[in-house]
């Protein structure tokens, strides 16, 4: 299909209409359900209010498949060249210390444009201008290991809940549009992504106190065994998980889905795609509407990190290889080889 047959769509937003092409709309993205570009941005578009209460104003990753599900995906970390100049950006800073500039959404046309560069996944960062270096979202990441699935991530969700409770704290459940469950805690931007790590790894900690046969905190997956391992690096400066509301690379075109606690056991992952999704929001609305009426403290968090530290000598777990050495980090080296090497 040539570039004459480019679409234009006008998108209303807060500062006038939009002018987004298409290129290719009829172009196959996902070829198990005959799903176009054209429907991904429509999707986009269907969602773009509850999707921006989840990424605006927050420097966000574009997970792109340009090729469609069956092609080469890519992170574009950098706002891509020939942005329009109604893409907003905002300078991050990686752990190595670079800076890049990131796309900020801020209307729904940011969407739109962004689903045609071939993105599926919005992957945002914990954190909102102009308070870059404090996250204002705890997330935990729940993830199945060979052998466990959806349901087993179900079941350590219920514990974690209650963990949360204990804690005085909120959360927030959705699909990963996978196997995995994610949470979302808003918490006041008072803490540094060092910080709220070690709170998450506390948390994480106690889930598996409490269940040890069915979770995990073990970074190395030799150790993971058939359990839930609780990803407390989600949690690191530049690492993300994709938004809610994002399609994900599935074969069926999933979507990661918000929703409440009490939905968990009566769903599947297969249940939310880009076809049943905007249909299910009209319905029934968003079920995290009321993720930004509270923020919530980390003190008992890190109370109980304190405590895991003097009573069990449990200190910090490893951080991912890419990462500079950071101040009290074990040893990045996997359990087997640690064994075998000469004393």
């Amino acid at each position: 299909m040539g570039r004459g047959d480019a679409l234009e769509l006008k998108v209303a937003g807060p500062a006038g209409e939009r002018a987004v092409r298409v290129s290719n709309p009829d172009k196959v993205y996902f070829p198990e359900r005959g799903i176009t570009k054209r429907q991904v941005v429509e999707y986009y578009l269907g969602v773009s209010e509850p999707l921006l209460r989840v990424v605006a104003q927050r420097p966000v990753t574009l997970k792109r498949f340009v090729d469609g599900v069956t092609g080469q995906a890519f992170y574009a970390k950098r706002v891509p060249r020939g942005a329009p100049d109604w893409v907003d950006s905002v300078e991050i800073t990686f752990p190595s210390g670079r800076t890049a500039r990131q796309i900020c959404p801020t209307e729904p046309a940011v969407l739109a444009w962004a689903a045609n560069l071939g993105t599926f996944d919005f992957h945002p960062w914990p954190v909102r201008r102009p308070l870059l270096d404090h996250p204002d979202e705890l997330r935990v990441d729940l993830d199945p290991q060979p052998g466990t699935g959806f349901t087993d991530a179900v079941a350590v969700a219920g514990v974690l809940r209650a963990v949360l409770t204990d804690a005085g704290l909120v959360g927030y459940p959705k699909t990963s549009g996978g196997r995995g469950i994610h949470v979302a805690v808003r918490i006041r931007p008072e803490w540094t992504f060092v910080q709220v790590r070690r709170a998450v790894i506390a948390l994480a900690r106690e889930v598996t106190r409490r269940i040890p046969d069915r979770a995990t905190v073990s970074w190395w997956k030799e150790e993971r065994g058939e359990r839930v391992f609780l990803d407390f690096n989600q949690t690191a400066r530049d690492r993300t998980i994709a938004s809610a509301w994002s399609v994900r690379g599935t074969p069926r075109a999933t979507v990661s889905m918000p929703l409440n606690w009490d939905d968990l056991t009566d769903v599947q992952p297969d249940d939310f795609d880009v076809l049943t999704v905007p249909r299910m929001l009209a319905q029934r609305g968003d079920p995290h509407a009321g993720l930004d009426d509270e923020s919530f403290g980390l003190e008992t968090l890190l109370e109980w990190a304190l405590r895991d530290e003097h009573d069990h000598g449990l200190g910090d777990l490893p951080y991912p290889p890419e990462y500079p050495k950071m101040p009290g980090e074990p040893l990045r080296v996997q359990p087997s080889r640690a064994r075998r090497s000469p004393s």
